[in-house]
């Protein structure tokens, strides 16, 4: 077994979700939301190459060497899977690994609000999943897949760094497609994927300009890609895909998004009452007013077309928030923390809630 693997499981069996290895500390892992040590003595610098370098094949290992970053996926197998990042740091090499649950959690394993169930009916549109590193944007996406698999016969192609979640088939044929592994990068993947006849395009991750652009050519090509971002709310993912270009293509990227967006969805995880954590999400939908709000460029709109469209299963992440705290999933001092508009949480604190350097 590699060394690794025994912290892996050690991680596991303590509950926790992330291992964090860094030069002149001792293993830790985040459980429920912090990290604790799970190892006794500091990690130098041979030991932490050594635990690096025998999980990975040389070829991959010279790239880390050289470009100081690489994300890879991890399996002990019959056991768990994970998504590794190597990095270097001030002390040295340093590296993060996360579990990918090895089953893939469904739409009532989740929680997950009915509304989602509507973009996974659409057949065309760009379906943004929002949120801060570790918010479960991934699972979220694979209970999404998931579903469609299940329910509809699609052609479905997902290009990640890496894979993480694997699908089986069921009614739908999946291609499952890693950067660096079987394409260069991500938008090389998309402009293959353009000629490979999917219905629906899974992209791990929206960063650059070129993506982006080809993900919305994609969409507006009658494709439904999935993409995610690194923002916590709807206006923000609207504005930040508008303002990836340079100025004077910004008019054309507003027509192509104004035709195209299907919906955002933002996505937090709270600490859960007792333990545990749980999702609370911004849903914004297709609506008739959102097309000449991005046009125009009146993207605040876009808040108040989220608390008109509650019929049709539109919510702000405050009254998600709020709606949690209600049924006392979470506290009123962890809503006030993520909240937009604290005020609406602030008469619920208990006295001392915001000692503590808050």
């Amino acid at each position: 077994m590699a060394a690794i693997d025994q912290l892996l499981r050690t991680m596991l069996e303590k509950g926790g979700s992330d291992l964090h290895l860094t030069v002149g500390l001792p293993p830790k892992a985040r459980i429920s939301g912090t990290l604790q040590p799970i190892g006794p003595k500091a990690l130098d610098p041979a030991s932490m190459a050594a635990l690096l370098k025998e999980i990975v094949p040389e070829r991959r290992w010279h790239d880390y060497l050289e470009r100081k970053d690489l994300d890879l996926a991890h399996e002990i197998p019959g056991f768990a899977r994970f998504r590794g990042n190597y990095l270097y740091n001030h002390w040295g090499q340093a590296a993060v690994f996360r579990q990918i649950p090895a089953k893939i959690l469904s739409f009532d394993d989740l929680k997950l609000p009915e509304a989602l169930k509507k973009l996974c009916h659409r057949t065309e549109g760009l379906v943004v999943v929002t949120g801060p590193t570790g918010s479960g944007k991934s699972t979220t996406l694979a209970a999404m897949i998931d579903y469609i698999n299940t329910n509809f016969s699609r052609h479905i192609i997902t290009i990640e760094d890496p894979i993480e979640f694997v699908h089986q088939a069921k009614k739908s044929t999946i291609v499952h497609r890693e950067v660096g592994e079987h394409t260069e990068s991500f938008a090389a993947a998309l402009k293959g994927a353009m000629r490979h006849d999917p219905d629906i395009v899974l992209l791990g991750e929206m960063r650059e300009m070129e993506t982006i652009k080809l993900a919305l050519g994609c969409a507006s090509m009658g494709m439904l890609v999935f993409g995610t971002l690194h923002t916590n709310n709807a206006p923000k993912t609207v504005d930040r895909i508008i303002n990836t270009f340079p100025a004077d293509e910004q008019n054309q990227v507003r027509v192509m998004l104004s035709s195209c967006l299907a919906g955002v969805v933002a996505q937090l995880l709270c600490k859960r009452v007792p333990k545990g954590r749980c999702a609370v999400h911004e849903i914004l939908l297709a609506h008739e007013a959102l097309p000449n709000t991005i046009r125009s460029g009146q993207i605040s709109n876009i808040r108040s077309i989220i608390e008109g469209g509650g019929n049709d299963g539109m919510i702000t992440m405050d009254n998600s928030l709020m709606a949690r705290v209600q049924d006392g999933t979470i506290e009123a001092k962890e809503a006030y923390m993520k909240a937009t508009n604290k005020g609406l949480f602030a008469s619920m604190l208990k006295p001392g809630d915001l000692d503590g350097g808050h």
